[in-house]
């Protein structure tokens, strides 16, 4: 039997033509689209704060944060989007996303560095990829995606 280590578990969603993919453990749950009430003068990226039971989770909208397009989904995919509330440091925040795929498990070892450019997202936000069938699959290092002061703004925010 192989080592757990080998082996890491990912969820996997669709934003523009991409597939990308974040640790199951940075995942706190995937919510579909509800109403997410507007924020004035926020950066042009943060899309509002959401009310998930209670807790006020500021969410962020990737496409606009990277110059993505969303991606042209039929209406039965539609029903597949949502939110992916994600925690980083014990903040959690909320990443649109235009499908959610699937839980998937990948060997560490067929994670291959990030090209120098991704359509769309660079590198530094990229933790390797991933070949799979149908093109590859691009990993994400949430931690990488908002600096420090982000988080600390997204703090003052979400109070």
């Amino acid at each position: 039997m192989a080592e757990r280590d080998t082996q890491i578990q990912l969820v996997t969603f669709q934003l523009s033509e991409e597939l990308y993919g974040i640790d199951i453990m940075d995942v706190k749950e995937i919510v579909r689209v509800q109403d997410i009430r507007p924020l004035p003068n926020a950066p042009g990226y943060i899309e509002g704060l959401f009310n998930l039971r209670g807790e006020i989770i500021p969410i962020i909208n990737l496409h606009k944060r990277f110059h993505l397009k969303k991606a042209q989904l039929g209406e039965d995919e539609q029903l597949l989007s949502g939110f992916i509330i994600i925690d980083i440091d014990r903040m959690k925040l909320g990443i649109i996303i235009d499908k959610v795929e699937r839980v998937i498990s990948i060997e560490v070892n067929d994670i291959q560095p990030p090209p120098q450019m991704l359509s769309g997202i660079g590198a530094e936000y990229i933790q390797g990829v991933v070949n799979q069938e149908k093109g590859y699959l691009i990993l994400l290092d949430i931690r990488k995606i908002f600096s420090a002061k982000e988080l600390q703004k997204l703090e003052e925010i979400r109070r």
